[in-house]
């Protein structure tokens, strides 16, 4: 049985899911990745970020869970409770942006993407993720720790870094809404 915090995640990665499947619908490759500006990203650029960053914290969050499995001690059914520092940092993630962050070069997406390819990466990375949540279960996710592959010295908690991925996404797939509804997105007719 997943406790409600895990519930949670998994509702959320799936309303994230949903929330892309209406952004990216009937997109040409033009409009996926035109750029509203110099220094904004296209689309594409957002996702491709997204993919890049949660592969990342994909294969973080699963070298976690197999740590504290084979641990052992780090169970419990919850209720978590989390670091200031922690919520904080995942707070700054969420739509609308408030406070914006110079991504790590790590993590910069290329100019130009291929649609079909980049929004079946995402999709795949969204079952991956909902895949690491039902995997948690039984764990801690308060204490079991998991790395972050540009910043060695800064760990999330695994609850956090779910917390994290959830308000990422969020973060970019309202920044890819922006980039549809900016003046002179192709496709869309000019108003005089």
């Amino acid at each position: 049985m997943q406790t409600r915090e895990l519930k949670e995640f998994c509702k959320q990665f799936e309303a994230i899911k949903a929330d892309a499947l209406r952004l990216l619908a009937n997109l040409t490759e033009d409009q996926f990745n035109w750029e509203p500006g110099s220094n904004r990203w296209s689309i594409a650029q957002c996702i491709d970020h997204l993919v890049v960053t949660g592969d990342s914290s994909v294969s973080n969050i699963r070298r976690a869970i197999d740590a504290a499995r084979s641990k052992g001690s780090l169970l419990s059914s919850g209720p978590f409770r989390y670091g200031m520092i922690e919520k904080w940092f995942v707070l700054q993630m969420e739509p609308p942006v408030r406070l914006k962050f110079k991504g790590p070069k790590a993590y910069k997406p290329t100019l130009s993407h291929d649609c079909a390819g980049t929004v079946a990466a995402f999709f795949k990375l969204q079952e991956e993720l909902l895949r690491c949540a039902e995997q948690a279960e039984g764990l801690d996710i308060s204490r079991v720790k998991v790395s972050n592959a540009v910043t060695r010295w800064f760990r999330l908690s695994l609850g956090q870094e779910l917390a994290f991925n959830v308000a990422h996404e969020r973060r970019h797939l309202w920044q890819a809404r922006l980039v549809r509804e900016a003046p002179g997105f192709p496709g869309t007719k000019p108003v005089i």
